[in-house]
């Protein structure tokens, strides 16, 4: 019987998990700035990662260690990403695990490593040590603020989300943090999140699953269209919640645990939206009557990266000609003759053009905080969904720095 998934915006750590979140020093604001989440048995891990040809020594790391499919623990750092430092780097992120193995007495293998900030300065492991061995001896249930906290770069808010549900008349949660508010055009911006369960998943479902999840939460996010060096998603479920059977594609509990990870997943990677670098607003784009979904894609893609389009939602200027002209340019078969675009329920352009809908009627969709862009290019069947939000001048003055 199918079970009632219930989500909320709370951090629940499953049961066999452990975090803390601590300060260490490597930012100069007195902020917490390194992570841990810790599993007490044994964990089947599944990862994504960012696609960028320049890819920092932590995610080496962690493609690397995901081959062995079982994780202890993850040890996160902000306010350096450990990017472009060469072989030094990569020694690094490796010292990072063995301190967190050693204090934690997990074996090394176990531990994943995950960095964001700024690219191109090697890693004070001096201090990266010692708060280590801070997080090691802090960790506990109820340490999944904390380290909500610690994993934030230019990002106002936390991130979390949980869902509860049950597997064999068992309870189970399934709970993630999350960071990112620029660089975010995963793909797979800076982004990071983590995801844990009690539950007990094959392994091999378990990345079948988390790469469908992040191909309809993560990858259809984007604040500023600029892929990071260190996007990682990591999914661990460690089966304390004690149900018989471990999960894969044919226990009659799975559709359940789908529906959960990607609720968590989508909650996550909209507060991304909701947080990018400035911004105020969260804007759906939905494109449909494609000749494919790729072209729709591409499509939905150009329009919620143009800056032109972006910083007309920042202004309340409703300009549907700059949605078009973004259109034009995606290298999806267009029609200008068969455009139709819609913001909310509100027809402003038919057959590529204007219907008279009033301007202000257009700018009070565009003054709210969440509001839709609908286009029908008539060609086909193809369909795209894109979260992004606007871009303002505080955007510049954040990454001016």
């Amino acid at each position: 019987m199918k079970s009632e998934l219930l989500g909320t915006d709370e951090i629940l750590l499953p049961a066999g998990f452990r975090a803390a979140g601590v300060r260490a020093g490597i930012k100069k604001r007195e902020v917490k700035d390194l992570a841990l989440l810790v599993s007490d048995t044994p964990a089947t891990v599944a990862g994504v990662f960012t696609t960028n040809q320049v890819n920092a020594a932590p995610v080496k790391l962690c493609r690397e260690r995901l081959t062995g499919g079982t994780a202890r623990a993850v040890v996160i750092n902000s306010g350096n990403a450990n990017a472009c430092t060469g072989a030094d780097g990569l020694a690094d992120a490796r010292r990072m695990a063995t301190v967190t193995a050693e204090a934690l007495g997990v074996p090394d293998e176990t531990v994943f490593v995950c960095s964001t900030g700024h690219i191109g300065a090697r890693l004070p492991m001096d201090v990266v040590e010692a708060g280590v061995r801070h997080a090691a001896q802090k960790v506990s249930a109820t340490g999944g603020r904390d380290a909500a906290e610690a994993i934030m770069t230019t990002d106002i808010r936390v991130k979390h989300w949980t869902v509860k549900f049950q597997v064999d008349g068992k309870p189970v949660v399934l709970s993630g943090i999350a960071k990112g508010a620029g660089m975010i055009e995963p793909n797979m911006a800076t982004m990071l999140a983590f995801v844990m369960t009690d539950a007990a998943v094959d392994q091999a479902a378990l990345q079948k699953a988390l790469a469908a999840a992040v191909n309809q939460s993560f990858n259809r996010i984007t604040v500023d269209g600029d892929q990071s060096t260190n996007d990682t998603v990591l999914l661990l479920a460690n089966g304390q919640a004690g149900h018989e059977a471990a999960l894969n594609e044919d226990h009659p509990a799975w559709p359940d645990f789908i529906a959960a990870l990607n609720e968590v997943t989508l909650q996550l990677a909209l507060k991304i939206v909701e947080d990018g670098e400035g911004a105020n607003k969260r804007i759906t784009i939905i494109v449909e009557g494609a000749e494919s979904d790729a072209d729709a894609d591409k499509a939905a893609r150009a329009v919620a990266n143009s800056f032109l389009v972006k910083t007309s939602w920042a202004g309340v200027y409703p300009n549907w000609g700059r949605v078009m002209d973004a259109i034009g340019y995606a290298k999806a078969r267009v029609d200008e003759d068969k455009v139709d675009i819609w913001y909310d329920e509100h027809h402003a352009a038919h057959q590529g053009l204007a219907t008279g809908i009033p301007l202000e009627t257009l700018k009070a969709v565009i003054e709210q905080t969440r509001f839709t862009i609908r286009i029908n290019l008539n060609l086909g069947e193809g369909r795209a969904v894109v979260y992004t939000c606007e871009i303002t001048e505080e955007y510049v003055r954040i990454n001016v720095t």
